[in-house]
């Protein structure tokens, strides 16, 4: 990308002008691979049971935060800000794909992929946007709990009592913004067939259930769909 002479501009001019160079530099979300299968790991506990590794044979894994810790999604969405500095920490983004929003906290590190404009959203959410922006003929959802466990009272995430997360003790997290974004996007993607995966027992709210573009299934049927152990 050429120089640019920033002093024959104005402050504002110049301002719109680095925002474009910095757009046009980052990877265009259009341009990645187009299959027909993807996996969206949330880390609600209902996932505990399916190794993420068995996965990545069947498609393409879009993972959430923590999940790096332990496993190399092909894409790896993390919005909080403590989350991307640990990661960060860790030089994670220089081998892999890491896509965050725009923040001043960590604007100067390398090699991360942010989102423009910004989403806003919770990780999860964001991560199932990202897939659906791909393509896919067919998307599984894991580990999209939404409900506290303890009867919805405590903390539902696999990372629970780790660095950067809750106590396992602590109260659930409110997850109404989460369950509208989930909403908002597999209403925009009518085209794509979504299915969410679940214990038998976990919680399952009417306002996805009426989606006539998204299925629930158990745990024990999704191993059987892809030969799981």
């Amino acid at each position: 990308m050429p120089k640019v002479d920033k002093s024959q501009y104005t402050k504002s001019e110049w301002k719109k002008i680095r925002e474009e160079r910095r757009i046009e530099k980052t990877p265009k979300i259009s341009s990645f691979q187009n299959t027909s299968t993807a996996f969206v790991l949330g880390n609600g506990v209902s996932r505990k049971s399916i190794k993420p590794q068995s996965l990545r044979e069947h498609g393409t894994v879009y993972g959430c935060n923590a999940l790096y810790r332990e496993f190399d999604p092909d894409y790896l969405i993390a919005v909080d800000v403590k989350m991307i500095l640990e990661i960060s920490k860790s030089g994670y983004q220089n081998k892999h794909q890491v896509w965050t929003n725009p923040n001043k906290s960590y604007a100067k590190i390398q090699n991360l992929n942010f989102f423009h404009p910004s989403k806003g959203w919770s990780s999860g959410p964001t991560a199932l946007w990202l897939a659906s922006q791909h393509k896919y003929n067919q998307i599984f959802i894991l580990g999209f709990d939404y409900k506290g466990l303890d009867e919805g009272k405590k903390f539902n995430n696999i990372y629970a009592d780790t660095v950067n997360y809750k106590k396992s003790r602590d109260s659930a997290t409110f997850f109404g913004n989460w369950l509208r974004q989930t909403k908002n996007v597999i209403q925009e993607h009518k085209q794509i067939q979504y299915f969410r995966v679940i214990n038998a027992d976990n919680y399952c709210p009417t306002e996805l259930n009426s989606l006539s573009n998204l299925k629930t299934i158990t745990i024990e049927d999704f191993k059987k769909i892809f030969n799981l152990k």
